[in-house]
């Protein structure tokens, strides 16, 4: 009886390692975040710092929390998983699991829980986080598109949406020329009439949702990685904030000047 519940328990071990396995191939990128809740500062004993090395060490194209994110996530942030550690209560020892959780915020992995005897706070950690890691030894991961599980954006999408980051990001203080030449080149930016009625952003995971006053959803924005700037989703087009203003745009010269209340 007990050799048959122990080869039970080793196949589904086997069987949980390989789900695992399988789910984190599909996830391209890591987002570790700049603190960890149970430390006072940001990338405190090097501990954010050290994560983002152990997951590129695995494998993993790993990103600090609130960097300038590939063009693929602009649009799709199931393509990553955020990243956590958490610390364990333990009288005598310092304990930490690594969490992986998607754009659902539903965990999708957690390691074993690593473990340090040592006093000292840099090296408890440094040692118990190394240790949490071990967990990522069987999993050999390698991503692998999935375009049932978290679709790849599609590349017309990014580039449009990319570009016009781009434009933004690239504004700079107007150089004199001569009049003519200035008058030749400029590009009017097109103001559009703006919308009458006031809108509403509703949080969700991963950016917001606009409504009316009805209540009708009028279009959805997920975070670009960038501040006060978010993509409009299945549209080649951007939201922004400007001297206070928020803009709807799909092109370099056109926007739309919108009453949106956060």
């Amino acid at each position: 009886m007990k050799t048959k519940l122990f080869f039970a328990c080793l196949i589904f071990l086997i069987f949980s390692s390989a789900f695992s396995q399988v789910n984190l191939n599909h996830y391209k990128y890591v987002i570790v975040p700049k603190k960890f809740d149970f430390l006072k500062e940001q990338d405190q004993y090097q501990l954010n710092s050290l994560t983002k090395f152990l997951f590129d060490k695995y494998g993993f194209k790993t990103l600090f929390e609130g960097d300038n994110y590939p063009e693929d996530m602009y649009v799709n942030r199931c393509l990553s998983l955020k990243s956590d550690v958490l610390k364990d209560s333990g009288l005598f020892k310092t304990k930490l699991t690594v969490e992986l959780k998607d754009c659902n915020d539903k965990v999708v992995f957690a390691s074993n829980v690593g473990e340090s005897k040592e006093k000292e706070y840099k090296t408890a950690y440094n040692l118990a986080l190394r240790d949490a890691f071990k967990s990522f030894d069987a999993l050999n991961y390698k991503y692998e598109p999935n375009n049932k599980t978290v679709p790849e954006v599609l590349t017309q999408t990014t580039s449009v949406v990319s570009k016009q980051i781009q434009q933004l990001q690239e504004v700079k203080e107007p150089v004199v020329e001569n009049p003519v030449a200035i008058k030749e080149k400029a590009k009017p930016v097109v103001v559009k009439k703006d919308l009458d009625n006031m809108l509403y952003a509703q949080a969700i995971s991963g950016g917001f949702q606009i409504v009316d006053s009805t209540p009708k959803v009028v279009m959805v924005l997920m975070a670009s990685g960038l501040e006060n700037i978010f993509i409009v989703k299945d549209k080649n087009a951007i939201v922004f904030n400007e001297k206070g203003l928020w803009y709807y745009s799909n092109s370099a010269t056109d926007r739309q000047l919108l009453h949106i209340k956060f």
